[in-house]
């Protein structure tokens, strides 16, 4: 594994590209920071680290170029659900592994705060919020 602790002690500083395992474990930290009376909802959300977007999710989302998307929400709204719902499959949060590390290595952010971003913003597209309202959210976050 390559990390080392930053100064502040707190979030992994890595020194090579994190595993999936590894980058798993930052959106696992990153879920935690969601306040808890909007994580009690999303706990059934499955979260999946792929190294790129599939073709078609590129076609649908008329996408040029695969790094053009770090993380993708897959599911119903929560606001666009009703009880006479069919059953259905879970809900999934896409973390794409290579698009997310050369953003990391272009921007020179903090893979920690980049993957917490992510998370954020598509746990936002889970309830249906608006671009404010997720920032509001990663503001209210730890």
């Amino acid at each position: 594994m390559a990390r080392n602790r930053t100064p502040r002690g707190d979030a992994p500083a890595f020194t090579t590209p994190p595993t999936s395992a590894e980058l798993e474990a930052l959106a696992q930290d990153a879920f935690l920071s969601v306040p808890e009376v909007l994580r009690a909802h999303c706990r059934d959300i499955v979260v999946r680290i792929e190294e790129f977007p599939e073709d078609d999710v590129l076609r649908d989302l008329e996408l040029e170029s695969p790094f053009d998307l770090l993380g993708l929400y897959d599911g119903v709204p929560v606001n666009h659900r009703s009880v006479q719902d069919l059953p259905r499959r879970p809900d999934m949060i896409f973390l794409y592994r290579v698009p997310l590390l050369c953003y990391w290595v272009e921007t020179g952010e903090d893979l920690s705060g980049l993957v917490r971003h992510v998370m954020i913003h598509e746990i936002g597209h889970h309830f249906g919020f608006s671009d404010d309202d997720m920032e509001e959210l990663e503001r209210q976050a730890p």
